[in-house]
């Protein structure tokens, strides 16, 4: 079923005509023949358009304008007349009329017009709602997040931030932790200083420990110079030890000894040099099992926990999806200057019930791609990868297997409307739906807005 649209005439003839040509559209048409009927139809039901007559025989079609637009601001209308003039026409458009058609028109005319107004509401509906999930969602520097443990999160983050507490952050590759480094750093009182990152797996164990510490000339073959350390060139900001449990057994026993004493000794080196940092440490492992497998010196683990935050992984907070989504979308499509503004709903519905194993950065660069493969304004399932591509069908696991249809559908939008944390938008591409079509149901449905 189309939009539902209402129709206001008393010229019973041109009423009929219309209401013929709008139902042969599939547009759901209600007719009234003055403003008081008008009135009694919008208190009754909901029209994304109202075609008005500017002459009506209980007043003009201006001051039902009004009346409409006063009680669905949202509601688009075209005011039609017999008696066209650029005055009332500009009126009309000044109280939020969307056109001023005059009699007589034909099919041909008045179709347009009203595919035209229906897509300008469609728009306005869903920026309405991107504004409203953007002021409702939570966020720490670029993480967005809504879901009870990230809004927490975001909590434990900004009563730290200012602070000089070691903070060690835990989760899945892919979650954010660096993201989390950058922004504690941003708002600490160190911003002005370096924010020094060192991937502890990535460098080569020959290599970690004069990269950390420095070496002096001599120190070993090819140490030409003498050459401070990445600690030493943190002094008075921030050090990020990234999977700090891959960092060799003894020099984390040297790094413990910087830490209580302040003071670097360079490899090869007599004299200490005094370091002024604040120490970020992240990891993907479970701490007290690296602990436990003699991978994380314990004493060492006591000192960099002052603090811990858990980055959540993105199954577990698919309600999320939808807006990191369309952030990635709009940063991508500037980026490469590509033309595609939107994700359609069974490319959504991928999005949604894939479990994400790489988190946040494989979403990152699955829209990514995505936008740069797609040929049309939106990004559609063959825009994205393969492994996103395999079908998929909504949440209805548990739903009865005997029942009325009614049942079944009821059901079904319960556990996608949990799935994703009442998020509607994710909820209704998850089910192939457009969002007014899901909020119809619910109503039908009897299923509330908003979680009990």
């Amino acid at each position: 079923m189309k939009s539902r649209i209402l129709l206001v005439d008393d010229e019973a003839a041109i009423a009929d005509w219309l209401r013929i040509v709008l139902e042969s559209e599939g547009y759901a048409v209600a007719v009234a023949g003055d403003s008081a009927s008008a009135m009694v139809q919008m208190a009754q039901h909901e029209f994304s358009l109202a075609v008005v007559d500017l002459v009506l025989p209980d007043g003009d079609g201006l001051g039902l304008l009004q009346l409409l637009k006063s009680k669905d601001p949202a509601l688009e209308v075209i005011i039609m007349t017999g008696h066209s003039s650029i005055q009332k026409a500009v009126e009309a458009t000044k109280q939020g009329a969307f056109y001023f058609v005059a009699k007589p028109f034909d099919s041909a005319e008045m179709l347009p017009l009203v595919a035209k107004a229906l897509e300008r509401r469609r728009l306005l509906a869903e920026t309405s709602d991107l504004k409203r999930q953007l002021a409702e969602q939570s966020g720490f520097g670029e993480i967005l997040g809504s879901a009870p443990t990230m809004k927490r999160m975001f909590e434990l983050l900004e009563s730290v931030a200012a602070s000089d507490a070691a903070v060690l952050i835990l989760g899945e590759s892919g979650t954010g932790k660096e993201l989390v480094a950058n922004a504690l750093h941003a708002k600490s009182l160190r911003a002005g200083g370096p924010l020094v990152k060192i991937n502890c797996a990535a460098l080569p164990k020959d290599l970690i420990e004069s990269e950390l510490f420095g070496h002096v000339k001599g120190a070993f073959t090819g140490a030409a110079t003498d050459k401070p350390g990445l600690l030493e060139e943190a002094h008075r900001g921030t050090v990020l030890l990234d999977e700090i449990t891959e960092m060799p057994l003894d020099l984390q026993a040297k790094l413990l000894r910087v830490l209580e004493d302040r003071q670097v000794r360079r490899l090869g080196g007599s004299r200490t040099v005094p370091v002024d940092f604040r120490l970020l440490c992240s990891t993907n492992r479970e701490p007290e099992v690296a602990v436990r497998d003699g991978r994380l010196r314990q004493d060492l683990y006591f000192r960099i926990n002052t603090v811990t935050v858990a980055l959540p992984s993105l199954r577990d907070r698919t309600g999320d999806i939808p807006v990191l989504a369309k952030a990635f979308l709009e940063r991508f499509r500037t980026r490469h200057g590509r033309q595609v503004d939107g994700i359609d709903p069974e490319a959504y519905r991928r999005l949604l019930a894939y479990p994400w194993p790489g988190n946040v950065r494989e979403l990152e660069h699955a829209i990514e791609r995505a936008v740069l493969v797609a040929r049309g304004k939106e990004i559609a399932v063959s825009d994205l990868p393969e492994g996103l591509r395999a079908q998929v069908g909504p949440p209805t696991a548990g739903a009865p297997a005997v029942g009325s249809l009614e049942e079944i559908e009821r059901v079904s939008i319960i556990r996608a409307l949990e799935s994703t944390g009442w998020n509607k938008q994710a909820a209704a591409a998850l089910l192939g739906l457009r969002r007014p079509t899901l909020y119809s149901k619910m109503r039908r449905h009897g299923i509330p807005q908003r979680r009990s």
